[in-house]
C-alpha cells in the first residue's frame, strides 16, 4: 500500500486533537459555572452538575442534528466526485469551530457562544461525515478478507492518539497558559493540529483504488463472514465467479443496523454522563485525573485491536461483535456502584473489548454491497448513530438529573440493560449466516 493512501496521520492528528477540546471544553464550562455561582450562598454542587448537564445536552442537541442537512450529501459528493471533499469540509468545520472555545478563554463572552460553534461544526458535515469517508477510504483500500483488521487498526490510532492527548489535556490545562486564562495552550494545540489535518488531506493524501471488491452473497453459502482460507476460498471464488451479481440479505442488512443503534444507544448515553458522574463526589477529580480518565477509555481501543487480531483468526465476525457487547455490559454494571478510584479503573479494565462491535459491524456491512457504495452505507449508518446519540443523550442527561441525590449510577444501570438486549438482533444475523438457507435468502432477496 502506497504510503501517500494512508489515512491513519489525519485521524491521529485529529483525534489528538479532539481530545485536547473535549477536556478543554469541559474544564471551562465547569470553570464558567464555578464564576457564575460563586455569588450565589445557596449555589452547591447538584446546582453546577444540573448547569453543566443543561449545556452538554443543548450542545450534543446542536451538534448531533445539524449534520443531517449536509452528511448525506457530502457523503454522495464523495462517493460520485472525490473521497477528499468529505473529509476536507468537516476538517474545515473543526477548524473553525474549535477557534470558538480559544475566543471564550480569551474574552469574557457568555458560554452560549458554544452553541454557534456546534451548529457551524454540524453544518460543516461533523464527526459524521468525516467518519463515514474514513471508514470508506480505509475499505476502499482493503481486501475482504483483511477488513476487519484494517478497520480496527484505524480504530487502534484513533485510541492511542486519544490516550496520549487525554493523559496531557489535564497538565496543559493547568500548567500551560497565559496570564489567568486557563486552556490558551491546550485550545491553541487542538486548533494548529486540526489545522495539520487539513493541509494533509488536501496536499498529501491520495484516495486508494477500490481494492476488488464484491457483494458477500456471493460466497455467503461457504463462508458467512466472508472468511475464505487457502484453496477452499480459491474454489468457493471459482464456483461462484460465474453467478449473476445479487444484493445484500435485506434481514441481515436490517440487523446489523438495529444492532450497532441498539450498542451506540447504550454506550453514548452512558459515556455522556460519565464526565459529571466524576466530577461530584464521591469521586470529585481535577483536570488531571479527568485527562486520566480519558485517557482510560482510550486504551480500550488497544485492547479491543488486539482482541480481533486474535479473535479474527479462529472466531466470526458476528461472534466478536457478541464478545465485544458483553464486555461492556459487565464493565457499565460494575461502573454503576463506583466509589473509589481504583473500582473505576477495574470498571475500565473489565469494557477491555468494547470496541470491537461498530467497526466489526461496519466491515461485515462493506462485505454485503460494492465499493462505490460504502460512503453512502457507511454514512446512513453514521447518521442513524448521531441522531440515536443526541436523543440518548438528551434523555440520560434528564434522567441523571432526576436520580443524581438518590443514586448516581442508575444510568449505567440501564445502559447494561439496553446493552443486552442488543445481543438479540446480532444474535439473529449470526443464526442465519450459519445456516444453509442463508445464501438461498441472499439470492430470493
Amino acid at each position: 500500500m502506497e504510503m501517500r493512501t494512508w489515512i491513519e496521520p489525519v485521524v491521529a492528528a485529529a483525534q489528538l486533537a479532539s481530545s485536547f477540546y473535549d477536556t478543554g471544553l469541559l474544564l471551562v464550562v465547569k470553570n464558567y459555572y464555578n464564576h457564575t455561582n460563586a455569588s450565589s450562598v445557596s449555589a452547591s454542587e447538584g446546582a453546577q452538575q444540573k448547569a453543566i448537564s443543561n449545556f452538554y445536552i443543548i450542545y450534543n442537541l446542536l451538534q448531533g442534528l445539524t449534520p443531517l442537512l449536509s452528511a448525506y450529501g457530502l457523503a454522495r459528493l464523495g462517493d460520485v466526485k472525490n473521497r477528499k471533499i468529505s473529509i476536507c469540509v468537516p476538517l474545515l468545520g473543526y477548524l473553525l469551530s474549535r477557534t470558538f472555545l480559544l475566543l471564550l478563554i480569551l474574552q469574557p463572552w457568555p458560554i452560549e457562544v458554544m452553541y454557534g460553534a456546534a451548529v457551524l461544526h454540524g453544518l460543516s458535515g461533523g464527526f459524521t461525515a468525516y467518519w463515514a469517508s474514513v471508514m470508506a477510504v480505509a475499505s476502499q483500500g482493503s481486501s475482504e478478507s483483511r477488513r476487519s483488521l484494517r478497520l480496527i487498526v484505524i480504530e487502534l490510532v484513533y485510541g492511542i492518539a486519544g490516550f496520549l492527548g487525554s493523559v496531557a489535556s489535564g497538565h496543559l490545562f493547568v500548567t500551560f497558559h497565559l496570564g489567568y486564562q486557563q486552556g490558551t495552550v491546550l485550545v491553541s494545540s487542538s486548533i494548529a493540529l486540526y489545522a495539520f489535518c487539513l493541509f494533509y488531506s488536501l496536499f498529501v493524501l491520495k484516495v486508494p483504488k477500490p481494492a476488488g471488491s464484491c457483494p458477500a452473497a456471493s460466497m455467503s453459502m461457504e463462508h458467512p463472514d466472508g472468511k475464505l482460507a487457502g484453496d477452499e476460498g480459491d474454489w468457493v471464488l471459482q464456483r461462484t465467479e460465474h453467478r449473476p451479481s445479487v444484493g445484500p440479505s435485506k434481514l441481515t442488512m436490517a440487523m446489523l443496523f438495529l444492532g450497532a443503534i441498539m450498542y451506540d444507544l447504550s454506550v453514548a448515553g452512558a459515556i455522556d454522563v460519565l464526565p459529571l458522574f466524576l466530577l461530584k463526589r464521591p469521586l470529585s477529580w481535577g483536570p488531571e485525573y479527568i485527562g486520566y480518565s480519558y485517557a482510560a477509555g482510550y486504551m480500550i481501543f488497544i485492547t479491543s485491536f488486539l482482541g480481533v487480531f486474535v479473535f479474527s483468526r479462529f472466531l466470526r465476525d458476528t461472534t466478536m461483535i457478541m464478545i465485544g457487547i458483553l464486555s461492556f455490559a459487565a464493565g457499565i454494571f460494575i461502573m454503576a456502584f463506583v466509589r473509589w478510584t481504583y473500582l473505576f479503573y477495574i470498571a475500565r479494565a473489565v469494557m477491555l473489548f468494547s470496541l470491537i462491535p461498530l467497526p466489526t459491524i461496519r466491515s461485515v456491512l462493506s462485505k454485503h454491497v460494492e465499493g462505490s457504495s460504502y460512503g453512502k452505507v457507511f454514512v446512513l449508518l453514521q447518521l442513524a448513530l448521531v441522531v440515536t446519540g443526541v436523543v440518548t443523550s438528551t434523555i440520560f442527561n434528564k434522567i441523571y438529573q432526576s436520580t443524581l441525590d438518590w443514586f448516581g449510577g442508575f444510568c449505567f444501570l440501564l445502559s447494561c440493560g439496553i446493552t443486552c438486549l442488543s445481543l438479540i438482533p446480532i444474535s439473529i444475523v449470526a443464526y442465519k449466516q450459519r445456516t444453509p438457507s442463508a445464501s438461498l435468502e441472499i439470492l430470493t432477496d
